[in-house]
């Protein structure tokens, strides 16, 4: 009989063990999406969209869909959904691992500034500044502070809605981007500093590698705190958890 699997999904790690539990027979995926963007890309698996109504919604979820084992590969900064999978299952004791790819590590050259929250870059952001803020839409409400800079946030989406402030604008582009493009880009816009978060993974490096190229410091949000539960850096490292378990 196969396990029942819950995915948690929205990374590119995500997507890729999607496809290969969706052709090993001892699983049986559903794949989940918050819905914070529009289209996102296929997992090749049964999958739904939008939220569990908290810990004790996703708990009713794993009971309901006899669940066996839930599988959080979501954003390393999706910090509610991990931590009510967490509480979830160990309300209902149902098997859990967190795969995190690694975070950013500085390379020589690079000229990075950390902070814990968003809204401390700006006492490191000199006034005037172009700030290119590569946190995505959802996080604008921490750059209220960023008053006398102009803000340029890059979406995956067509905004649905003006920029939140009048010294800013969205950029449309889904990635991934080249670090030839993130260096046109920049200089193109006249960035001074940009503002990212430590996902990690190579696909949205280049823009880290671009600014190393161009010389820009970076602000860079550390990650929080995972739960105290099995976690896991690579798909290859989640298959032998699930093999092993």
């Amino acid at each position: 009989m196969s396990a029942g699997v819950l995915l948690l999904a929205g990374t590119s790690e995500a997507r890729q063990l999607a496809l290969r539990l969706a052709q090993m027979p001892d699983y049986q995926v559903t794949g989940s999406f918050a819905g914070v963007t529009r289209a996102p890309q296929a997992l090749g698996v049964e999958t739904r969209v939008g939220g569990f109504g908290g810990a004790k919604g996703l708990a009713g979820y794993l009971n309901r869909s006899g669940t066996d084992i839930v599988i959080d590969a979501t954003h390393p900064f999706a910090t509610n959904i991990t931590a009510h999978a967490a509480q979830a299952c160990a309300e209902t004791g149902i098997a859990h691992v967190i795969l995190q790819r690694p975070g950013w590590q500085a390379q020589a050259g690079d000229n990075w500034h950390f902070v814990d929250q968003l809204e401390q870059a700006a006492a490191l952001i000199p006034k005037g500044a172009v700030v290119f803020l590569g946190t995505g839409r959802q996080t604008l409400h921490s750059f209220a502070n960023l008053a006398d800079h102009r803000l340029i946030c890059r979406q995956i989406d067509p905004p649905e809605g003006p920029f939140p402030y009048p010294n800013g604008r969205f950029q449309v582009g889904r990635p991934p981007f080249s670090v030839a493009d993130e260096i046109a880009f920049f200089r193109d816009e006249g960035i001074d500093w940009l503002v990212v978060k430590n996902s990690g993974g190579e696909a949205s490096r280049s823009k880290l590698d671009a600014a190393r190229a161009l010389g820009l410091p970076v602000v860079l949000q550390r990650r929080p705190a995972l739960p105290p539960v099995a976690t896991v850096e690579t798909v290859k490292e989640c298959l032998s958890w699930l093999k092993n378990r």
